[in-house]
């Protein structure tokens, strides 16, 4: 169509001639409403931005003379993010004379890896660069990952039902009386074995 020509048959329609492909020869224009236009546009980027997977990294600082308890924290906190599906950079940083004993180090960020097994895996072995040793890890696939141990230890423990009775029924829970078995809140009664002797 004339250019004159569709220009007029959107006027006529009170809608606008948009130009959709330029490089396409003819180029190819559509008679539409530009903000209708312009609004499912934006629609269709949002929603593709929705889909894409954001890959966050985390990072988790470590020093050779880390405390067993402090390398514990730091460990629960990378298997929290693994299990979110972050990517995780493991900084052991090396001060002053540290450097001189770069094993001690080396020893450290293997063990923490190995602790991390089962969750994620290093994108490359743990190198050294400058006064710290950097290594990269990646999460594993959900059906090859461990759970995560703060979930299993939030599920609630499981119900002690009564056992049934030969006859389908629950047995009834008995209470002794006896003045000897009962105990106070400090444990066992200690007059349960003593006699008052009684005037006759």
């Amino acid at each position: 169509m004339d250019l004159a020509a569709a220009i007029n048959l959107a006027r006529q329609s009170t809608v606008d001639l948009v130009e959709i492909a330029a490089t396409a020869v003819p180029p190819v224009c559509r008679i539409v409403d530009y903000g209708k236009f312009k609004y499912e546009l934006s629609k269709k980027e949002r929603d593709s931005k929705k889909h894409q997977a954001v890959n966050l990294v985390k990072e988790v600082q470590l020093s050779p003379r880390i405390d067993p308890h402090d390398l514990g924290i730091k460990r629960e906190h990378t298997i929290g993010f693994l299990c979110e599906d972050m990517k995780v950079k493991a900084t052991l940083r090396f001060r002053g004379r540290e450097m001189a004993h770069t094993e001690v180090g080396k020893e450290v960020m293997n063990k923490f890896l190995e602790q991390l097994a089962p969750w994620g895996h290093p994108d490359f072995p743990p190198k050294l660069v400058g006064k710290a040793i950097n290594v990269m890890i990646s999460p594993l696939p959900k059906n090859k990952r461990a759970k995560n141990p703060k979930e299993v230890d939030l599920e609630p423990p499981a119900k002690e039902t009564d056992k049934p009775a030969s006859n389908g029924k629950p047995e009834p829970v008995r209470v002794s009386t006896d003045a000897a078995s009962q105990s106070d809140s400090f444990g066992q009664n200690p007059f349960s074995g003593l006699s008052v002797p009684t005037e006759g």
